[in-house]
């Protein structure tokens, strides 16, 4: 090596040492602001939980206070409860940007460790990417199950998609348990579907081949095609609403909230309700099906008649959930979109995208 050559190294090594001079001190300005961020971070979580039992103990004392109040105590109580509840929605807008304690699920699942996503973007990216698994198992589903509607002699393809369906299920469980985590209002209905799906995914895996299987085999690949059918055109026509939702805030400059967001998807959705509701249909009629199976002589398997009332829970469930949102969102007076309305807002994101 020739000195201009080893010169020339010792004054990259000299200006790499400065570098990481300051690479060292803008580390520690981040452990040290990580420290005190995670310390305010306990001190407000601390400090919700002290108001919120304290206004508890106040709520409970103007129980007891009696009915015999004057006029003028009567607005001050009313006062008080409007300030109360105008309380409770600021603190559930603090708890969207702090740590959240694992329910009982993810607990068992992942123990504590912290699934919080604190930033806003971050939760939608979350949710996004959520769905866009969905949409890729979806589409495998449907090649496996194609596969099955040619070939009838091997099994093994049979089982490779009920194992699929049991480890989707329970991602998706998992999955829903972090959006729930972060904010998500995912009905609890949604949550326990994915459950019992998987275990009809599981005891349909170690249902024996013989001539209750053979018989209802085809059904089961129409419907599960079916129903993989129906996301996949619900997710592409999401994200068109999304798109033409985020072009028209931006080409308006407009404000767009939650609450505007879900009026949106909303006067769109009548479109694939009755696709929904050809499904839970479809799981009605595999009841029935399986429940007459279940009564010929030539039925030995236990999973026929279990699997029966699983499609038939699965359907009532479904077609009950549904009714009801449908409900709250026609009849305008049951909504409350108080919180929605100052939950969150798209601005910076849609302007950003």
């Amino acid at each position: 090596m020739s000195n201009a050559a080893l010169m020339s190294c010792l004054d990259d090594w000299n200006d790499l040492e400065k570098e990481y001079a300051q690479l060292e001190t803008d580390h520690k300005t981040y452990v040290k602001q990580l420290e005190e961020m995670t310390a305010t971070q306990k001190k407000c979580l601390a400090s919700i939980a002290h108001h919120r039992y304290r206004m508890k103990r106040i709520q409970d004392s103007v129980k007891r206070a009696g009915k015999e109040l004057s006029e003028e105590e009567v607005e001050s109580l009313q006062k008080l409860q409007a300030s109360v509840q105008e309380r409770k929605i600021t603190f559930r807008e603090m708890e969207e940007v702090l740590p959240h304690k694992n329910g009982l699920y993810l607990s068992i699942i992942l123990g504590q460790v912290n699934v919080s996503l604190l930033n806003k973007n971050d939760k939608y990216d979350y949710k996004h990417e959520y769905e866009r698994f969905k949409l890729t198992v979806s589409y495998v589903i449907m090649i496996l199950a194609l596969a099955m509607t040619f070939v009838t002699e091997y099994r093994w393809i049979d089982a490779v998609l009920n194992f699929l369906l049991v480890w989707y299920y329970c991602t998706l469980t998992i999955r829903e348990s972090i959006l729930v985590v972060n904010g998500s209002r995912i009905k609890g209905w949604w949550l326990t579907h994915h459950f019992v799906s998987t275990v009809c995914a599981g005891i349909s895996l170690i249902w024996p081949t013989g001539w209750t299987y053979q018989q209802f085999r085809r059904q089961y690949i129409i419907f599960t095609l079916y129903i993989s059918f129906v996301y996949v055109m619900q997710y592409y026509y999401q994200s068109g609403s999304l798109y033409r939702l985020r072009t028209l805030g931006q080409r308006h400059d407009m404000d767009i909230t939650v609450e505007g967001f879900m009026s949106w998807m909303w006067k769109g959705m009548t479109f694939l309700l009755p696709f929904l509701f050809g499904g839970y249909i479809f799981q009605l009629y595999n009841a029935v099906v399986l429940f007459m199976l279940s009564r010929e002589p030539q039925c030995k398997e236990w999973q026929v008649i279990v699997l029966s009332i699983i499609h038939f829970l699965l359907f009532a469930g479904n077609t009950i959930t549904t009714l009801m949102v449908i409900r709250q969102k026609v009849k305008k007076d049951g909504l409350n979109l108080t919180f929605l309305q100052n939950k969150y807002r798209f601005t910076s994101h849609l302007k950003s995208n």
